[in-house]
């Protein structure tokens, strides 16, 4: 009996997906547990597996469409089966085909799948769905040198098949250009490109049919791309505006000393065991969030909410913006635990492969940007937390012992708060306390 293929829910905040690439065409089998279709929601990208076994009878919304959560996406039923009557309950257009006709894969020339919609050209950095990033590996080719079909000109699994199996797709073109090649009976690999890696814009393409046509008319390169605000970036500019809209945000700032803590890791690392500067400073946040309790709370309209547990939050930059997985009950761990888990999340979210359960319920945040070679900055608050905590870069600097000036390892913490949660008094000596712990690690045992 056929069913609906709905959009899942991928963690409680999620409100809608957007559908990346089908992996399964129409008339084709489904698996169940077997990867179907790769969504992106506003943490991450990631691949959903089918629910059910059958036929992919029929796909109600295509690569690129955002889609609410529940709403149905596609229908999985039995070979040839009548499906209208689904298609009916959710006002589906009844020409879409009501029965499928056959379980072969659909072959469609490539005009008819070109988009009308002008697209600036792509620069810099080109992004491919995972399964295409594989695939192109694996054939020897670089995704910069494919024209994306999916939404934003991402590049999908399709493309690279296309590229390894059409010759007349080698040469790099975008869509855009391969349309008016087409309707100029242009042979688009006779057109030079000027785009990144050659690459055959509309406007080259013009130019050669007004040399084949007669006098050249110049036309005037784009200067401006639209980058429509969608998928992560959408949530984190919402999500940045809450912060800053709802709450009341003070600063404090602090150097600390971190002599003894980098005299710490070089212990660990003289007995093979690997500790970074970060999870050191996660473990001493951790300690101090047990001591400051309204550090580790939640705002919200019926009264303060306090954490009895602590649940770190670290910033990790990827290619599509920023997400934060988190430490649960990191009060609980040793910097052993601490460095191992920090390890792991950072390489999932490099790579994709976070689960919802691995960014939700964060109590407390800290973001470095030392790596950058940053010396300081003033972080936004995740809502519905109290605090973040921003971790400049750690250098040698000279200071003031005493009477003598020696140089010492030095790094600056600022930390930002809910001022309407906590006064300035105690989070100041919250802040105080994790300079102690950095510059006192033993307090930690």
């Amino acid at each position: 009996m056929a069913e609906f293929i709905i959009m899942p829910k991928q963690g409680l905040q999620m409100t809608e997906g957007t559908i990346m690439e089908w992996l399964v065409g129409e008339g084709e089998e489904v698996i169940a547990d077997a990867p179907l279709f790769e969504m992106e929601t506003d943490k991450l990208t990631i691949s959903i597996d089918a629910s059910i076994s059958g036929t992919l009878l029929k796909i109600i919304h295509e690569a690129g469409a955002v889609v609410p959560i529940t709403e149905p996406i596609a229908i999985v039923g039995d070979k040839g089966e009548d499906f209208s009557a689904l298609l009916d309950s959710i006002g589906a257009p009844a020409a879409a085909a009501a029965v499928a006709e056959s379980a072969e894969p659909v072959q469609i020339e490539e005009a008819a799948i070109e988009t009308a919609t002008v697209k600036a050209p792509r620069t810099g950095r080109v992004f491919a769905s995972p399964r295409a990033k594989m695939l192109a590996e694996e054939k020897g080719i670089d995704v910069a040198d494919l024209d994306g079909s999916g939404p934003e000109g991402l590049v999908i699994e399709k493309d690279v098949l296309d590229y390894v199996l059409n010759p007349a797709q080698k040469t790099a073109a975008t869509p855009l250009a391969r349309k008016i090649a087409e309707l100029e009976n242009i042979d688009i690999n006779g057109v030079q490109g000027s785009g990144v890696r050659n690459k055959v814009l509309a406007d080259d393409v013009r130019l050669s049919a007004s040399v084949s046509q007669g006098p050249i008319q110049m036309v005037a390169p784009l200067d401006e791309e639209l980058i429509p605000i969608k998928g992560m970036r959408k949530i984190v500019a919402e999500r940045m505006k809450q912060s800053l809209g709802e709450m009341a945000q003070a600063n404090h700032r602090i150097t600390v000393d971190m002599t003894n803590s980098v005299a710490l890791r070089e212990q660990y690392k003289a007995v093979g065991r690997k500790v970074s500067y970060n999870d050191i400073v996660l473990r001493c946040v951790a300690k101090a969030l047990t001591e400051f309790p309204m550090m580790n709370s939640s705002w919200t309209s019926e009264g303060i909410v306090l954490k009895k547990y602590v649940n770190m939050g670290m910033a990790v930059a990827i290619d599509q913006g920023l997400i934060v997985p988190v430490i649960k009950n990191i009060h609980l761990k040793s910097l052993d635990q601490i460095s191992k888990e920090s390890s792991e999340l950072a390489s999932k979210a490099k790579e994709n492969r976070l689960q919802p359960e691995d960014y939700s319920g964060g109590t407390f945040t800290v973001s470095n940007l030392g790596m950058f070679d940053i010396d300081g900055f003033t972080a936004i608050i995740n809502p519905p937390e109290a605090g973040i905590l921003a971790v400049g870069k750690l250098a040698k600097q000279p200071v003031v012992i005493g009477d003598e000036i020696v140089i010492r390892m030095m790094m600056q913490l600022s930390l930002t708060y809910d001022h309407r949660t906590v006064d300035g008094a105690p989070a100041a000596q919250f802040l105080k306390r994790i300079k102690e712990l950095l510059e006192n690690p033993m307090l930690l045992i």
